[in-house]
């Protein structure tokens, strides 16, 4: 990753029923990846709309175009409310190795500190070390998750 997003990125809420996240999304399914898929899914059936204590989805703007999305969920499969997810994490193939991703992550990283003691996620192999220098920690023997930052004292 290479240091700060060129200037022109605005960062801010995004509910996932435009067309820039339409084409975002079947970028995302012709690399082979679902999680947009699954992240639309979720917001039409209700399911996940990001509304609950602490949740957000941010859109990276670029113009009018969509360049990248990350979104903060409390976890599903951590049985409480104190721990949040990193969730579905996409950027445009044109954008990657700018920074945008970095610049996410940190956004939910920052809105996760005050709502969660713990920031999870289950990362591809290829991603590892990206988390690792975001300050993540490798966790072994949990099914989902493979990264987690404990907030608070002595974090």
């Amino acid at each position: 990753m290479g240091g700060t997003p060129e200037v022109g990125y605005v960062l801010k809420r995004l509910r996932p029923i435009t067309p820039a996240f339409d084409r975002l999304k079947d970028e995302s399914r012709l690399e082979g990846y679902w999680m947009l898929v699954r992240l639309a899914d979720g917001w039409a059936s209700g399911r996940n709309k990001f509304l609950k204590r602490g949740e957000a989805l941010f859109g990276a703007w670029h113009g009018a175009e969509l360049a990248g999305v990350c979104g903060l969920n409390i976890d599903p499969y951590a049985g409480g409310r104190d721990q949040g997810r990193v969730r579905h994490l996409f950027v445009r193939a044109p954008h990657r190795r700018a920074g945008l991703g970095r610049m996410l992550v940190e956004t939910v990283i920052d809105r996760a500190r005050h709502y969660f003691t713990v920031l999870n996620t289950r990362a591809p192999q290829d991603a590892f070390g990206f988390y690792e220098r975001l300050g993540f920690r490798r966790v072994e023997g949990e099914e989902f998750v493979t990264h987690r930052m404990v907030f608070g004292k002595g974090s």
